[in-house]
């Protein structure tokens, strides 16, 4: 391997019915506070805004990558991750030697790259890219609601939960909708 760092990558968002997907990329140095780090969905939120500020204080380098509503529909949710991806990893101010993501797919970052699942739960440097898209998303989301407080989105963060079915069966899609996802309900499951 080449001279240079190891780059965690992870996405937040794919899930949701709207708002973007944002996605992390993050270097971190060998003296980091590790025990703050697991893979976001784990933390409460208090435990994620902890990390969020020791990763922002004392990582190497990192970046933040969106990819908006309308990408999300022009190019499908995976390429629109894999593109906030590589947006986020152009961010990143130190050299890399492998870059490791979250997932089965990567995105093409000229470096050694490798998608593994449950990356986010094994790579410290990945952990920490998941708790800093996953904060930043759902700070975006909060901010949205300012916007068109009907929609809930400081809620749900824009996920098919009933409440968010049910403002978008009553206000119809909001300017952040994502047109390519359905909205359905699953009546049998009492899912939605």
């Amino acid at each position: 391997m080449s001279a240079g760092y190891l780059c965690g990558l992870d996405e937040a968002g794919r899930g949701p019915l709207a708002g973007p997907v944002c996605a992390a990329a993050v270097v971190l140095p060998d003296d980091f506070p590790f025990e703050l780090l697991d893979d976001s969905k784990k933390l409460s939120e208090r435990k994620r805004e902890t990390a969020m500020a020791a990763i922002y204080e004392r990582a190497v380098s990192w970046g933040i990558g969106w990819a908006s509503a309308a990408e999300i529909d022009r190019i499908n949710i995976l390429q629109a991750s894999l593109l906030a991806m590589r947006r986020a990893f152009e961010l990143i101010a130190v050299p890399v030697a492998e870059a490791i993501v979250d997932g089965l797919h990567a995105p093409a970052l000229g470096v050694p790259t490798r998608a593994l699942a449950r990356a986010d739960a094994s790579f410290p440097a990945v952990m920490a890219a998941s708790i800093l898209a996953k904060t930043a998303r759902d700070r975006m989301m909060v901010r949205y609601s300012w916007i068109y407080p009907e929609y809930g989105y400081e809620k749900h963060k824009g996920y098919p939960t009933k409440d968010h079915l049910d403002r978008i069966a009553l206000h119809g899609p909001s300017p952040l909708q994502r047109e390519s996802f359905k909205v359905r309900r699953s009546t049998q499951l009492g899912l939605y």
